[in-house]
């Protein structure tokens, strides 16, 4: 049995108001060619297909026709919903895609099977525990407490007795003992590295859910969520990463898909590149070294972000456009570290302010005021990281 792992397509995703509509297709091309190329039985994309709830309609005609293109080529297709898919977009076809064989998992609740057995020439080859993002609703029941420790510790044991309970039931499928079982997942795992481009999917914590669990049951598990491409702990728990750069702090991460060949239990792993069809480029300095940078760029597709620290900035920027624009470059964006912007760089410990992410700036400003109550400062973050999510989601 031969797997290919993917997620985080984020179909429709508009990149400062840029649409990303070519990488996508470039993207889903290569993927059709790979699967075909390395003899691949069994596709699972671990969520995260689209970029919102209501993707745009050229998003969804990418979907379809890469759907039927596949469907000749691969006898297994799998799909889970992540936390930025709508579970009504992704379950109006499933009975129609299902006669397909692509099997499509949205919400995880009582209504839908988890588990699917992955059959060549009609043997059990092997079962897929299909866990998409598990929402707070399908999880509630183990959620509760007054405190926000103890909510966010009936959570992670909310959504652990879910693969449990899953898990049991591949039991009942199977008593060969060499039969591998294959776990997905969409959410944020202890000891995972994470980019600027992911949204916090679990307000108020994180999930106490680590490599050690899932390798306890599973052969592999398929992760979804985080966009570079990573094993977690053991070899056989990991993410693929998103299949392009979705923000400038990817621009330097090479996207990638896990190919999982299995003989009964033995298992090999491999990474497969994908090639970069528009690269990301960020260009840091004063006017002189960015224009030096600007010229020295061959591929006039790269979209640039530029950080200018000059002490003549508003002339610098002016100089850094017309520079770009001689040139015919693609400059989506200008950042002035402005004086200020630097000394409170500075006291944080960093280059720039860019280089955090709100919450960093949020509990590094905490330390500088000495805050040591750790029950006022989780509070604090707790509701901080309602608000960023308020402002993400509006």
């Amino acid at each position: 049995m031969k797997i290919l792992h993917t997620s985080d397509w984020h179909l429709g995703q508009s990149f400062m108001g840029r649409s990303r509509q070519d990488e996508h297709q470039a993207f889903l091309t290569w993927l059709i060619e790979t699967i075909e190329s390395q003899s691949i039985d069994t596709l699972i994309v671990a969520g995260d297909i689209f970029d919102t709830a209501t993707p745009p309609n050229y998003a969804l005609e990418l979907y379809y026709n890469f759907l039927t293109k596949l469907s000749s080529k691969c006898k297994n297709i799998i799909i889970t919903a992540g936390n930025h898919d709508s579970i009504a977009t992704l379950k109006a076809p499933k009975q129609l895609l299902k006669a397909l064989n692509i099997h499509v998992i949205a919400s995880g609740d009582e209504s839908e099977n988890e588990v699917i057995e992955i059959y060549n020439d009609d043997t059990l080859k092997g079962i897929v525990c299909a866990v998409p993002f598990l929402r707070d609703y399908v999880v509630r029941q183990s959620v509760g407490g007054e405190t926000m420790s103890d909510k966010e510790t009936s959570l992670s044991n909310g959504i652990k007795e879910h693969y449990n309970n899953v898990y049991k039931e591949t039991l009942k499928l199977s008593k060969k003992s060499d039969i591998p079982i294959i776990a997905t997942g969409h959410l944020t795992t202890v000891g995972s590295k994470t980019s600027e481009s992911e949204r916090e999917i679990y307000i108020g914590g994180t999930l106490d859910i680590d490599s050690d669990f899932f390798a306890k049951d599973f052969d592999y598990v398929a992760l979804g969520h985080l966009h570079i491409n990573q094993k977690v702990g053991t070899e056989h728990v990991r993410y693929s990463g998103s299949p392009i750069p979705l923000s400038f702090s990817e621009s330097t991460s090479q996207k990638k898909v896990n190919i999982i060949d299995f003989d009964k239990k033995d298992i090999n792993i491999t990474e497969l590149n994908i090639p970069l069809y528009r690269p990301l480029l960020v260009i840091r300095g004063n006017v002189k070294s960015i224009v030096k940078e600007l010229e020295n760029v061959k591929d006039k597709q790269t979209w640039i972000e530029v950080h200018l620290n000059d002490e003549n900035p508003f002339h610098a920027n002016q100089t850094v456009r017309e520079k770009a624009k001689e040139l015919e470059l693609i400059l989506l964006a200008v950042k002035i570290d402005r004086v200020e912007q630097a000394l409170h760089a500075e006291a944080f410990g960093v280059i720039s302010l860019d280089e955090l992410n709100p919450l960093e700036v949020f509990e590094r400003r905490m330390e500088q005021d000495g805050l040591e109550d750790e029950s006022f400062i989780k509070e604090l973050v707790t509701n901080f990281k309602k608000i960023v999510n308020e402002v993400q989601n509006s």
